[in-house]
This record gives C-alpha cells, sequence and structure tokens, in this order.
C-alpha cells in the first residue's frame, strides 16, 4: 500500500511539474497563464504529495530520528522504549487521522471550495491527509509490535528484518 502511494506522489510530482511548466510558458509565449494553477498546486498537488508520502517515509526509514542516548540501552530496554516510541506516534497519528477524516467528510459533504476566479472543490483533497496519517498509524503499530515479538531492534532504532 505504502509503495502505491509512492507512486501516486510520484505522479502528482509530474502533474505538478508539467502543469507549472505548461502555465510558464503559456505565460511567457502568448500572455495566457492557465487558470487555477496555484489552487490546483495548493490544494491537490502539494497536499497530496506531503501527507500520501508519509507511510513511505517511514517505510524506509527516512522520518527523523535521533538516537544519541537510544544506541547505548541495553537490548530490552531499546525494544520497550521504540515500542512505546511507536505507540505513542500511532496514538498522534490515528487522533490526526480521526481529526481529518472527520474534517474530510465534513467538506465532503458540503462539497466545500475556496474563493477563486472559478468554481474550485477543494473537498477531494481533504481525503489525503486521512488517508496518509491512518496507513501511517497503522504501520507505526505494526512496527511496535514486530519489535516487541521479535524482542530486538538494530542500532539505527528499527525492527531487525523490518517490514521492508
Amino acid at each position: 500500500m505504502t509503495r502505491l502511494l509512492a507512486v501516486v506522489c510520484g505522479f502528482f510530482l509530474v502533474l505538478m511539474m508539467v502543469h507549472v511548466g505548461a502555465d510558464i510558458a503559456l505565460k511567457l509565449l502568448f500572455n495566457a497563464p492557465l487558470v487555477g494553477t496555484l489552487e490546483t498546486v495548493s490544494y491537490y498537488y502539494m497536499v497530496g504529495i506531503v501527507f500520501l508520502a508519509l507511510p513511505f517515509v517511514e517505510l524506509r526509514r527516512e522520518h527523523v530520528a535521533v538516537d544519541l542516548f537510544f544506541v547505548k540501552l541495553p537490548q530490552g530496554a531499546q525494544v520497550v522504549v521504540y515500542a512505546a516510541g511507536m505507540v505513542l506516534a500511532a496514538g498522534y497519528y490515528g487522533l490526526f487521522c480521526f481529526q481529518t477524516t472527520l474534517d474530510a467528510l465534513k467538506a465532503t459533504a458540503q462539497r466545500e471550495t475556496v474563493m477563486a476566479n472559478f468554481l474550485f472543490y477543494v473537498w477531494p483533497s481533504r481525503w489525503a491527509l486521512s488517508v496518509g496519517s491512518g496507513i501511517l498509524s497503522l504501520m507505526l503499530l505494526l512496527k511496535a509490535v514486530a519489535a516487541i515479538v521479535r524482542h530486538k531492534v538494530d542500532d539505527a532504532g528499527d525492527v531487525v528484518e523490518g517490514m521492508t
């Protein structure tokens, strides 16, 4: 699932590049920029790229981590600290997912728009937050369980024979 979301993010990156490039080219060549480029980039491409990529970043172990003291702990304490950290992070992202899902449901029901020179719907982009954070939350819980079951984490603070 995380790799599929990464592909979607890559698709959004390419779309954004083509869209912005076409907007600039049309503006410079014909003084006729594409209408809605700023809104589309801000409310669709960027939101999707940031929030749908969260699980993939965790899968690749590329979130910011500080293990200055962690590596000095005995193996059993590392497992406890790691699992506790994963559960806390999963709780945070779970709450984030819950709230953003409520927001997305409300935005969908109201067919939320933003002020622009035209009718611009933003309610579909609200779902990227709940999807990305929900999958991330589940992934973090699975990593906590894997650390407890295997009773081992590596030097980087991830489950040995991880979930990649």
